[in-house]
């Protein structure tokens, strides 16, 4: 019995740390931003709540396809890794690009801002905090938790548990709170009659826009497929994660939406600066202070989190040999990349100084469901390109089609309302085509820019005490095409 117990403990051991990075990376400072943003394009309460329901839906479909493409492609580095093996180097590339400069920093900055924002709240309840001080604090918790992820994965790894915890108690008072209020009778903003009450009728672009908005509160659905290699036994672990944190997120999100509708009116909420903070003051009274703290907490975790993760897209596109060699080395003791969580440190925060959050959560959005939409396309074009491979997932074509259909209107609406926003990114994403041609693609550079690369490299080696790791048989092998095991079956019965 003893050894049986022993493999159960250690399999909901490694399910319990697989949920809490996912569930920990979807739920960060996004429910506690986008609940306005999804009213003001949305126009109605009814409509905005099922515009978060919905975006959860989305949410189920991208991340089952991601859990194929996850176990047949069993490489960290997420929808770049895939896109790579999959389209090429180039394409691979541009995600790459796309992403360290634009979707990581900027979701961190956001995420890093809101927990600034919300730490400073109380020291400055009746005025919007200082622009300085909220990017100090800001740099400092980025500085703090990159040296945590520097130090130790298992460390930063059991703050992500905790934090996870945090930020579930925090969203659980919302909800119980407002559930309490729901009971008394102060549910008027819910009933259909009012709740479709459209202050002003949205067009379709305004949806798309509500759409985006959620979507930023859901994103990190993707993120465990970032650290497949780091995953213990990912071809249980993953789907299992996938199918408990995605379901659990909508479920909270839309009654934390609920809640707060049961206690502020449209109007209320689409004037606050920090809803949970109106919320809190609105019905915990001397207790409201418990509101900041806690979504303090909760952003914390998120930062952790994104580095956690981020980094190691980094760590993948060196390996790749699509970054510089050094970003593909990892500390000689601790086994963590360095190199990579100094890189994405230093980006959000030249993000920090340059960007406000409200403004950066369109930009993102687009750019994040331009990539997933990209990826889950190659899931359909490897099915085709290679239909012998053996997948240990595999889901019906219906869920990677009616999430193309899904992915293609909202995009196209949002590129006709917001064609600046949109256009800015698809712009920067563009810049990486010459960027690769000379710096990945050329191979016969002159010889003196090799020499102050390798030189450089030598010096940030000695400084960070980082080498390259062991090569793992899954790196360096092509993924073979082996026959479907279970059609293999089906012909011999027959």
């Amino acid at each position: 019995c003893c050894p049986v117990k022993g493999v159960v403990h250690r399999v909901a051991r490694d399910l319990h740390n697989t949920f809490s990075l996912s569930t920990g990376n979807i739920i960060g400072s996004g429910i506690f931003i986008s609940p306005k943003g999804v009213l003001e394009h949305s126009g109605s309460v009814g409509l905005a709540l099922i515009v978060w329901i919905l975006g959860g839906c989305i949410a189920a479909l991208g991340s089952l396809c991601y859990a194929e493409l996850g176990v047949t492609i069993p490489k960290s580095g997420g929808d770049y890794s895939y896109v790579t093996e999959i389209f090429g180097g180039l394409v691979g590339f541009l995600l790459l690009w796309s992403a360290v400069l634009i979707m990581y920093p900027t979701t961190l900055a956001v995420i890093a801002l809101t927990f600034s924002n919300y730490v400073l709240q109380p020291v400055f309840p009746d005025c919007v905090p200082p622009y300085m001080a909220t990017r100090l604090l800001s740099t400092v918790c980025l500085l703090f938790l990159t040296w945590v992820n520097c130090s130790s994965v298992r460390l930063a790894t059991r703050i992500q548990d905790v934090f996870t915890v945090g930020k579930l108690a925090a969203l659980g008072l919302i909800i119980v709170v407002g559930l309490v209020q729901i009971c008394k009778g102060n549910y008027e903003g819910l009933t259909p009659q009012v709740a479709f009450e459209f202050s002003t009728t949205p067009s379709v672009g305004q949806i798309a826009l509500a759409f985006l908005q959620a979507s930023f509160a859901f994103s990190g659905w993707n993120f465990l497929n970032y650290v497949t290699e780091e995953v213990v036994e990912p071809r249980r672990n993953l789907p299992r994660a996938i199918y408990i944190s995605i379901p659990l997120v909508t479920f909270v999100y839309t009654l934390t939406n609920i809640a707060y509708f049961s206690a502020m009116s449209p109007e209320e909420l689409l004037s606050s600066n920090a809803v949970a903070v109106t919320f809190g003051e609105k019905l915990l009274g001397m207790f409201s202070v418990i509101m900041p703290i806690s979504v303090a907490l909760s952003t914390f975790g998120g930062i952790n989190g994104y580095l956690f993760t981020s980094s190691r897209l980094c760590f993948s596109g060196a390996r790749e040999g699509h970054l510089p060699s050094l970003l593909a080395m990892i500390h000689f003791k601790n086994c963590t990349p360095i190199p990579a969580l100094l890189c994405c440190c230093t980006a959000t925060i030249v993000i920090l100084c340059i960007g406000e959050t409200h403004n950066l959560i369109n930009y993102v959005s687009f750019i994040n469901y331009l990539s997933y939409g990209v990826t889950i396309a190659g899931l359909l074009y490897y099915r085709w390109k290679k239909p012998k491979l053996y997948r240990p997932i595999k889901v019906n074509l219906l869920v990677p089609i009616t999430y193309l259909m899904f992915w293609a209107l909202l995009l196209g609406f949002s590129l006709y309302s917001e064609p600046v926003v949109c256009g800015v990114g698809l712009v920067i994403m563009l810049t990486g085509v010459p960027v690769y041609f000379l710096g990945v693609h050329w191979k016969a550079k002159p010889k003196c820019i090799y020499d102050f690369i390798e030189s450089a490299t030598y010096v940030a080696q000695r400084l960070c005490f980082v080498v390259f790791p062991q090569f793992d048989p899954i790196e360096i092998s092509p993924i073979e095409e082996w026959p479907d095991k279970s059609s293999d079956t089906l012909s011999r019965k027959s």
